[in-house]
């Protein structure tokens, strides 16, 4: 009876060292991070709505270049940025079927980016210089990986709508036109 009970154990706590931890299959309830890239800095957070699917709200400064013959100098700008992109990760199951790292919301995504950039500020190297506000929506195909445990990169491109607010620029309309976006930054998860 006793070699029965020590083999039953024994078999027991084989098959319990041998099962996986249950993994999460979702994404994290809330990541911050801050970025950078070619056109600027931001400090961002994701808030889980449900399963993969994600609230980013984001504060930021975009940053412009300019230069040519009708300039003295190169110029250069910073201006202020609001952004709310609800982020879809579709293929969170996949990336833990092949063993890949989910780690801060390491995955692909489906997004709706909307951005505001509001004429509250201009940092330039030119004085007095003012930009004209424009609200933007754009649905975008991204995806974000890990470079190690608070590293990442992300990508993003997309085609969506803008709409510049030229009336308060002193102008007799404002316009709406087709906006291009595409975005890779380099980012720090706290």
């Amino acid at each position: 009876m006793r070699k029965k009970t020590s083999v039953f154990l024994l078999f027991c706590s084989i098959t319990i060292a041998a099962q996986e931890k249950p993994r999460d299959l979702e994404v994290k309830n809330s990541i911050f991070s801050v970025q950078a890239g070619f056109a600027g800095v931001w400090l961002n957070n994701e808030a889980k709505v449900v399963n993969n699917l994600v609230l980013r709200s984001e504060i930021g400064l975009s940053a412009g270049l300019w230069g040519g013959d009708y300039y003295d100098n190169i110029g250069f700008l910073m201006t202020p940025l609001l952004h709310l992109e609800p982020r879809y990760y579709y293929n969170i199951n996949r990336r833990i079927s092949k063993q890949k790292s989910i780690n801060n919301n390491s995955g692909n995504f489906f997004s709706l980016k909307t951005t505001f950039h509001p004429n509250w500020f201009v940092i330039s190297n030119y004085d007095n210089l003012k930009i004209i506000s424009d609200f933007s929506v754009i649905p975008s195909y991204g995806f974000r990986r890990k470079i190690s445990q608070h590293l990442n990169y992300e990508f993003s491109a997309g085609l969506g709508y803008r709409h510049l607010y030229l009336k308060d620029a002193g102008y007799t309309a404002n316009k709406s036109e087709l906006a291009p976006d595409l975005t890779l930054r380099l980012g720090y998860t706290f």
